[in-house]
């Protein structure tokens, strides 16, 4: 993907089951906790860069106390900057009073983080300001530990407005409309229904108000709360959390739509958002790492007893094929091998494309999250090229010259690192036209080994949504080299349809394949579809979600694949672009085959796994239609 596009939060929690002085004797350091909740995100960095949390429980500490601790930061370097300030406390032991380090219980009473529930949150704003308020986790504050919620997770909802009438119907009164406060304060709900159903069942009882404390504490059911708080949440998520008393839980959409993945040894319970930043932060197999089941929750009592629950009724798996081909990190060996297919399935088109010359035909990719698709590009034209060497060596028989058999070894990709980010664009100049100048030198190139307009260039893109990099800078960038032709091949499909589980991508206008099918539209006098689509969208404005239909695959109906990319490559040429310019993208049927287990392909079919994609597609058309530049779900 040439054009950022921001996407994806993180979690990472991690629940230490034995006592803190445990890992002191195994580990010498009271910071075992500390230290791997670090490393897990750090590892998952990628998911988040608009800012970051920590929240901390202690388990067991006396009244009057602090047990729970958070700090947030929305600095260009927030996770640095989140543990920067909790190490320094620490620092100011270590240098005055270094053998407190060791006291457990002092360390427990008066320095903060010292806790055994640990909660991290990486966030990628999709929407809104973003500004230190906005970041996970939120608090639930409350006098009662089991009553006292801290919440983090990576989601989007779709009927944020339908949850937040909820809400009023329930007889609260939300200070936020957004789908974070919205899922806070739903839960919360939840969770003082369930402790007031327990507290009055003791005092039928007869027990004490000390004595309801501490059975609330252990029999709080967690399952029931998050079952009964997302029975009709629709859109992507995985939700997780802390009580103030020790339990905590982390719970995924019954879709999959978003990934979630946990570890559990004698030492500790670990939830992350990706399986790699688990294996490599606490060394272990992929095999010790489970996905966590869609409508599934894995809740972790204070006692250390965990289990899997279902929570919602699993739907058909959608998890998003996005993930695998761009968004996650590429050392998961099953993201790795996908990647890897995605840029095998591609050679057919592409060697018809050179027609087979690979002679006078450079391949490179660009940006670095292309190289694994490109790694199984290269391997399927190695392949080829072996193929076609036997065949023509068994021609050749017995009586062979040795010049044209060294001709016949000579078959090969001709691979080469032709671009390369040279700068990251500041936008601190203002006029237009300086601005686009910048963008054009994001990326240089490799000088010297394309042969003037008599080579083919063919650059591996992970994806194409916008087509704005590729048109202000990459394919200008390469014409300098004087090919004869640039092609762009997309290991993804076209991407048509907006995004509303978490991924900044809401605007049909944004994406150059829109663009191009009513471009097409105009030109084939076809206009009268646009305004069909637009008449039927609005009269679904008022339907329920399940009753709405997705009436924008109708602007591309009329078009092939093939029109489609041709448009698009007219659309990223230039005029003053020498060189001919060829895009191709990825099919549908390919992708599916390379991602078996991610069928989540909404973002190129416009199938949407909830009810709710349909009507947010429909919104986002209106509103591309009115001129409306604003978010086509939750709250406007």
């Amino acid at each position: 993907m040439s054009e950022p596009i921001k996407h994806e939060c993180g979690i990472a929690l991690i629940r230490l089951l034995k006592p803190l002085e445990y890992y002191l004797a195994k580990y010498g350091t009271t910071f075992y906790g500390l230290n791997k909740l670090y490393l897990l995100m750090e590892k998952q960095h990628n998911r988040g860069q608009d800012g970051a949390g920590v929240a901390c429980v202690k388990l067991d500490v006396e009244p009057g106390i602090p047990y729970l601790n958070r700090l947030r930061s929305n600095t260009e370097a927030p996770i640095k900057d989140i543990f920067d300030k909790i190490n320094k406390p620490f620092e100011k032991v270590y240098s005055q009073t270094p053998e407190r380090l060791k006291d457990v219980a002092w360390l427990k009473q008066n320095l903060a983080f010292t806790g055994e529930l640990l909660l991290g949150h990486l966030r990628y704003g999709t929407f809104g300001k973003n500004n230190i308020e906005a970041c996970h986790p939120f608090v639930l504050q409350h006098n009662w530990q089991t009553r006292t919620l801290t919440v983090a997770g990576n989601f989007n909802l779709t009927n944020v407005d339908e949850q937040f009438e909820k809400l009023i119907n329930l007889g609260q009164h939300p200070v936020e409309t957004t789908d974070t406060i919205t899922i806070l304060e739903r839960i919360g709900h939840y969770v003082d229904d369930e402790n007031d159903e327990l507290v009055k069942g003791y005092r039928a009882a007869g027990y004490s108000k000390k004595e309801i404390s501490q059975l609330v504490q252990k029999n709080l059911n967690i399952q029931k709360i998050l079952t009964k708080s997302c029975r009709d949440w629709d859109g992507g998520y995985v939700i997780s959390g802390l009580f103030g008393h020790g339990d905590s839980f982390a719970v995924r959409d019954p879709w999959g739509i978003r990934p979630a993945f946990y570890y559990k040894n004698d030492e500790v319970v670990v939830v992350a958002s990706e399986r790699p930043a688990i294996q490599t932060t606490f060394n272990i197999p992929l095999e010790s790492v489970h996905e966590l089941k869609p409508g599934h929750a894995i809740i972790i009592r204070k006692n250390g007893i965990t289990e899997e629950v279902c929570c919602r009724e699993p739907k058909e798996k959608k998890a998003c094929s996005f993930e695998r081909i761009y968004f996650s990190r590429g050392t998961d060996r099953d993201i790795y091998i996908e990647r890897k297919k995605l840029g095998k399935y591609l050679s057919p088109s592409i060697l018809k494309e050179i027609n087979y010359d690979f002679e006078n035909t450079v391949f490179s990719y660009i940006p670095n999250t292309a190289s694994s698709a490109f790694y199984g590009l290269i391997e399927e034209l190695n392949m080829f090229c072996k193929k076609v060497q036997k065949e023509k060596i068994i021609q050749l028989g017995a009586n062979y010259k040795a010049e044209k058999l060294d001709e016949i070894l000579s078959l090969h990709p001709r691979m080469e690192k032709l671009a390369v980010k040279d700068i990251k664009l500041r936008t601190f100049i203002t006029q237009d036209n300086k601005r686009d100048d910048l963008v054009a030198h994001v990326y240089d190139v490799t000088y010297g080994i394309v042969n003037d307009y008599k080579d083919t260039i063919v650059v591996l893109d992970d994806s194409i949504v916008r087509g704005t990099t590729l048109k202000q800078s990459i394919i200008r960038m390469l014409d300098r080299l004087n090919p004869k032709k640039i092609i762009i091949a997309s290991s993804a499909p076209q991407i048509r349809y907006p995004d509303c589980y978490g991924i900044d991508m809401a605007k049909l206008s944004d994406f150059i394949a829109f663009r191009a099918a009513i471009e097409l539209l105009n030109e084939t006098k076809q206009s009268n579809i646009i305004n069909e689509v637009y008449k039927k969208s609005k009269a679904q404005e008022t339907l329920p979600k399940e009753e709405i239909i997705n009436y924008v695959k109708l602007i591309y109906k009329p078009f092939t694949a093939e029109q489609i990319s041709a448009k698009i490559a007219q659309m990223l040429k230039e005029k003053d672009i020498k060189a001919e310019v060829q895009i191709i993208f990825q099919s549908i049927e390919d992708l599916h085959e390379a991602c078996p287990e991610n069928t989540g392909d909404w973002y190129f079919t416009g199938n949407y796994p909830t009810p709710g994609g349909n009507k947010v597609v429909n919104q986002s058309f209106i509103n591309y239609i009115e001129g409306k530049n604003e978010r086509a779900y939750g709250v406007k």
